[in-house]
């Protein structure tokens, strides 16, 4: 088994060698498209709080009870 990273001539096609070298190459716009997709694919959704989720949604259970003496 290979120790290295990339792609071996004999296994893959030319242009799968030469798909993998541009996607591998600071100076090549599929490597910054390639870093962007992962950049944007990595982002944590959106959590956004509902009340039923995580606390009571009662209404008695967020005011003060000596109100209703």
């Amino acid at each position: 088994m290979s120790k290295t990273k990339g792609v071996s001539s004999k296994t893959h096609t030319k242009k799968q060698c030469d798909d993998y070298a541009n996607q591998h190459n600071p100076n090549n716009k599929a490597y910054l498209a390639n870093r962007q997709n992962k950049k944007a694919m990595s982002r944590k959704p959106d959590r956004s709080f509902y009340l039923g989720d995580y606390a009571p949604s009662e209404w008695f259970c967020y005011s003060n009870p000596f109100d209703f003496d």
